[in-house]
């Protein structure tokens, strides 16, 4: 299992990132959760397989079709064992 944490820079809110990217999750058997952050980025804690979880952080570098994603700054962490992913406020 892989844990990964990301912040996400750029025009990331009000484009429905925390809804596409809780979509992506599920596809890809990913647990966690994503939440937006009064500075404006997006924050996102993944965790699954190893390859899963590169996905996901892959899709972070595009997300959904209205935003631009200036970086992503990812870090791996310790896993907490999360059950299913959630959009948090």
């Amino acid at each position: 299992m892989a844990a990964v944490e990301v912040v996400v820079h750029g025009r990331v809110q009000d484009v429905f990132f925390r809804d596409t990217c809780s979509r992506q999750a599920d596809a890809a058997g990913v647990t966690g959760w994503v939440r937006n952050d009064s500075a404006g980025t997006v924050t996102a804690r993944f965790e699954g397989a190893p390859e899963a979880v590169d996905r996901l952080v892959q899709w972070c570098r595009l997300g959904p079709p209205d935003a631009r994603v200036d970086d992503v700054q990812a870090t791996s962490c310790d896993e907490a064992g999360f059950d299913r992913f959630v959009v948090r406020s």
